[in-house]
């Protein structure tokens, strides 16, 4: 079996070419040509893996790329995909995270029309939430360019199933975290800066809204319910999340308590980490992915935040050794 990933060198690229790795399939990963090239994520899977140069704002690239693999499986994980940077690069954000979806599925109904396709889809285009918890009926009320653009790339993914009878499936992933996250994410933010603070290199925290509750699992479950989408007859579209809520101060409390640290020493609230618009509250419903997919998530929130911890605690004092 081939797959094809786009965004391979994101957090969940990584995650999801070490599991099909392990299911002996061979491996394509789709990677931009750029100035900052950033391969450190799958650093250790370049020589078992195959990485291929196209651009999703390049639709010729994805023909060629699609054309010259033949993949059985197409997983597209590529985005713009930092919410507060939408709002700095609107457009931007557009052309990748919703018309790069359409380029990638108009090229695989030309040229591969029998493969089976994933869309990443995100739980913020639920945004200002209609209902508690969200399932896959849960209207869409996005708060920002970016949630407004997968939404346009989900419904896109439908559209080309309906219209033209392609396996195409949208996951709709609630926040889903690991020590591969970007540091400009809040959780990667909150582990580093706990890490830094205990081993003496800084002494505050400065956050935005502490408030804000997210349903928050682990990226290495998350990959799994992609491919178990693909597994199925029938393509379809499912929600995957824990089912529980935390705010981001339960995670910062969680936090410094592994490291033995009173977070209320440390922590300074700054507006200028507040969104234009804000999502308060996610919490996702996923008896779907349970029911048809057998999928269930292996870690839970205090497992994950420890697991970030103690990687930062290792990867920042390595790094203080190495000056």
């Amino acid at each position: 079996m081939k797959a094809l990933i786009s965004g391979i060198t994101g957090q969940d690229g990584s995650y999801l070419a070490e599991f099909l790795l392990e299911k002996g399939y061979e491996v394509y990963g789709m990677v931009r040509r750029s100035s900052t090239e950033n391969f450190e994520r799958i650093a250790h899977l370049t020589s078992k893996i195959k990485l291929r140069q196209a651009d999703l704002l390049d639709q010729l690239s994805l023909i060629k790329l699609m054309d010259e693999v033949q993949p059985d499986e197409i997983y597209n994980l590529a985005a713009m995909s930092f919410v507060p940077t939408s709002w700095i690069q609107p457009m931007l954000t557009g052309e990748f995270t919703a018309i790069g979806v359409t380029r990638m599925l108009e090229a695989m109904r030309q040229v591969c029309p029998k493969a089976k396709f994933y869309q990443a889809s995100s739980s913020e285009m639920f945004g200002k939430v209609r209902e508690v918890p969200q399932n896959e009926m849960t209207p869409f009320h996005p708060r920002s360019p970016y949630g407004a653009a997968k939404a346009y790339g989900h419904y896109i993914t439908v559209n080309y199933r309906e219209s033209y009878g392609l396996f195409a499936v949208s996951g709709i992933l609630f926040n889903h975290e690991s020590p591969r996250r970007g540091k400009e994410f809040v959780t990667r933010k909150i582990s580093d800066g706990v890490a830094r603070i205990k081993l003496g290199l800084a002494n505050e925290l400065r956050m935005g809204n502490l408030d804000s509750t997210r349903d928050w699992g682990f990226a290495g479950d998350y990959v799994k319910a992609m491919w178990l989408m693909l597994q199925q007859k029938k393509a379809d579209d499912y929600v995957v999340a824990t089912g529980i809520a935390h705010s981001v101060k339960d995670f910062i409390e969680l936090a410094f308590e592994h490291v033995g640290l009173d977070w209320n020493k440390h922590v300074v609230q700054d507006t200028q980490f507040i969104r234009p618009a804000e999502v308060d509250h996610l919490l996702g419903e996923s008896s779907k992915a349970h029911k048809t997919l057998g999928w269930k998530p292996a870690v839970d929130f205090a497992g994950l935040v420890k697991m970030m911890v103690d990687a930062d605690l290792a990867k920042v004092k390595q790094q203080a050794n190495n000056l």
